[in-house]
């Protein structure tokens, strides 16, 4: 249904250092980034992509003034993944809201991991299988 969205950065570099290192273990890459000279009212804007090969589903853009703080959940192959999501992105200066287990209210199978990026959001990686 998504097919991508966007999360806003007051630090833009450090944001997208964050994600780059986070997303690394789930797959997705920087696939995109560039400068939004055409914007009148912020010309030195900045702004990438991640996703898988080819893909450009999650974007990181600058902003001046900070945002509502987001909840996004990206998908893992595997446990491991989401482990290793989450070691990497602590690593980073993440901020944990939910170490890497298993959450049964959501159901059976549900492996997450929870942490708060550079601009207060919510972050997680899930994989729905079972170990």
């Amino acid at each position: 249904m998504i097919d991508h969205l966007s999360t806003y950065a007051r630090d833009f570099l450090k944001t997208r250092d964050f994600y780059a290192a986070a997303f690394e273990p789930l797959g997705y890459s920087l696939q995109m980034e560039f400068t939004a000279t055409w914007n009148k009212y912020f010309p030195t804007q900045r702004m990438c992509a991640f996703g898988p090969e080819g893909k450009l589903v999650f974007w990181v853009i600058e902003v001046k003034e900070t945002f509502t703080p987001r909840h996004v959940a990206f998908s893992a192959k595997d446990r491991v993944g989401v482990d290793e999501f989450y070691s990497a992105a602590m690593n980073q200066g993440a901020e944990c809201n939910g170490e890497p287990g298993l959450r049964p209210q959501y159901h059976e199978h549900y492996y997450g991991a929870f942490v708060i990026d550079p601009d207060g959001n919510n972050i997680e990686a899930v994989c729905h299988t079972p170990e």
